[in-house]
């Protein structure tokens, strides 16, 4: 039997055209740190193969190789045949789910994350934890100590979480300082609101400083990258269509984002509804005015920062925007304008950092040992 029908694009011929060259190792972060077949994307496209002629059952233990996968996407790039295994693994778990579908990722991804206000209630008791300073006392009275270790490092590794979910503090418009020279809109994700405000607050008032009056609808949803990683292909054309409608409200010449998951997901808008023939023209015309803040401000004329910073630094490139984007240069370029900053390219800057959505979760060994790389 085959299930070539239920295959997204573009991964529906990916699996026909491996040659079996073996470059995929030598770049795929859990080959390279189990050194086992199935590990890498040389055999994940190969089950695929078999899965998908019927060859082989579409399985629990099948699904978990494609699971495994953390969407680094580094064998894209060495690749000698364009072969995108991310891609196919991504398909392969949506054909899973259009075979099992499973209650409870329907729930999450359709029932809470693409939802703003159920999201930022579910955030609640860690926001009572920091702010409370029950974190502090934690600390304080040593029961971090008592906590399993994936559960102590999920907790070393939670950032400092604002009062209020940062889509309720940013205005809808944020007028530009001095003469407007562009009407930009900005895309806010749910990780940035929910977690990383001070950072995406910094980056409208950049956009501000440099001419840019920039809109922040309130109203957009999640991405669709979670449900996509999670074979909820329905979900994300479904939130596509949301953000997609909200942006069509404004006039906008670019629509910007500093999240490297959202922006490498609505670059694929156009793709992910290509078939859709209401919405493929217009998902082309989203995607098409999508940029990530670094990548904008090295296209208009910036005003360099007036601060002097003197520290060593160095950066690491998110996949999604090295890979996805093919974004790398601008973000060095930007910090290298900071008086007083020593830029250090540190090795290895484009490899994976083990984080990959919820892989620290899911796939928590792995995803340390990664890491520890």
């Amino acid at each position: 039997m085959s299930f070539l029908s239920n295959l997204e694009k573009p991964a529906e011929t990916d699996y026909l055209n491996c040659i079996r060259c073996g470059l995929c190792l030598s770049v795929c972060p859990t080959y390279r740190e189990y050194l086992t077949e199935t590990a890498s994307p040389r055999g994940r496209v190969a089950l695929a193969r078999k899965g998908l002629d019927g060859q082989l059952e579409l399985s629990p233990n099948l699904t978990e190789q494609m699971y495994s996968c953390f969407g680094c996407m580094a064998c894209n790039d060495i690749c000698p045949v364009g072969i995108h295994p991310g891609d196919l693994a991504l398909s392969m778990r949506h054909v899973q789910e259009q075979i099992e579908p499973s209650g409870w990722k329907h729930a999450l991804f359709g029932g809470l994350i693409p939802r703003p206000q159920r999201m930022e209630a579910a955030t609640w008791p860690l926001r009572l934890y920091q702010r409370l300073g029950l974190r502090k006392l934690f600390y304080a009275l040593g029961l971090r100590k008592l906590l399993p270790e994936q559960l102590r490092d999920l907790e070393a590794q939670l950032p400092s979480i604002p009062q209020r979910p940062l889509r309720r503090v940013l205005p809808e418009v944020t007028a530009a300082k001095g003469e407007k020279r562009h009407q930009v809109g900005f895309f806010l994700g749910c990780a940035q609101s929910l977690l990383f405000a001070e950072e995406s607050s910094a980056s409208t008032r950049v956009l501000a400083r440099n001419g840019c009056e920039v809109t922040t609808p309130e109203d957009v949803v999640c991405c669709g990258m979670p449900a996509r990683g999670y074979g909820q292909m329905d979900q994300v054309r479904e939130q596509a269509r949301h953000n997609i409608a909200v942006y069509e409200r404004y006039d906008l010449e670019v629509i910007i984002t500093d999240c490297a998951t959202c922006g490498s997901t609505l670059k694929e808008y156009g793709e992910i509804l290509a078939d859709d023939p209401e919405w493929a023209a217009r998902a082309e015309a989203f995607s098409a005015k999508v940029r990530d803040i670094s990548e904008y401000l090295a296209t208009i004329p910036l005003e360099k920062p007036t601060g002097r910073v003197e520290a060593r630094v160095t950066y690491h490139d998110p996949c999604h925007l090295r890979r996805a984007q093919h974004v790398w240069e601008e973000p060095r370029s930007l910090m290298k304008l900071i008086d007083g900053l020593e830029f250090v390219e540190m090795p290895e800057a484009d490899w994976c950092c083990g984080s990959a959505g919820s892989q620290l979760i899911t796939h928590y060994e792995t995803s340390t040992k990664v890491l520890d790389r």
